[in-house]
């Protein structure tokens, strides 16, 4: 964990966006913040709602990549699409161009919501925090991250990932180091779930301390 740049930062609707590059355990993070008190903002929750059949997203992919990315029962082919995306960084723009500013639109309309209903701290769960959004959006930015040898193995075991996508991906993102120097917050996930609990605990403290 990196140390605070003050003594606390949580006040009435703290926002804190909260991201890591893939499979560094930012949603396991988010499952310990939402258990300890915080209203979560899923962005990836948001673009699985955004890219249903029927939706403005889902016909705009349909139009622009094709009927390939539709598997035979209507839904979106996700491997299919993601494999697509990362072997052409043309594609990936394309995808971007049509499904970030829905997110966005949405994400920042949950956050209204939640600070309508009081909400004591919000935390926006952003994969491409700070490839999409800029971070003074938020009262800090909390990064997980692992060694990329560690992510790639968790791709490859935990998201079924190939080895050739694998690296692609890991590639494709932002290095963890440029986002260490520009977060608040580091908690470290190369050890087992009791020590990331114990370093999320370490940083939620902070965050919550009125």
């Amino acid at each position: 964990m990196t140390p605070p740049g003050r003594p606390g930062v949580a006040q009435s609707g703290v926002h804190i966006g909260l991201t890591g590059n893939g499979a560094a355990g930012k949603s396991a993070v988010a499952t310990l913040f939402r258990q300890w008190g915080a209203t979560v903002i899923d962005a990836d929750e948001i673009v699985r709602e955004l890219q249903r059949p029927g939706t403005p997203v889902f016909q705009a992919m349909v139009s622009h990549f094709g009927s390939a990315i539709v598997r035979p029962d209507g839904t979106l082919d996700r491997a299919r699409l993601r494999s697509l995306i990362l072997a052409d960084d043309a594609a990936r723009q394309a995808l971007e161009a049509i499904v970030h500013p829905a997110v966005l639109e949405r994400r920042l309309a949950l956050l209204a919501d939640a600070r309508r209903c009081g909400a004591t701290v919000v935390v926006s769960e952003i994969p491409l925090l700070f490839e999409t959004t800029d971070p003074s959006e938020f009262d800090a930015v909390v990064l997980v991250d692992a060694p990329p040898a560690i992510r790639r193995r968790r791709l490859m075991e935990q998201r079924g990932l190939s080895a050739t996508d694998a690296d692609r991906l890991i590639a494709s993102q932002q290095p963890a180091e440029t986002k260490r120097r520009r977060s608040r917050f580091v908690i470290e996930n190369d050890a087992d779930p009791a020590a990331l609990e114990q370093r999320a605990r370490a940083v939620w403290d902070v965050i919550a301390r009125a």
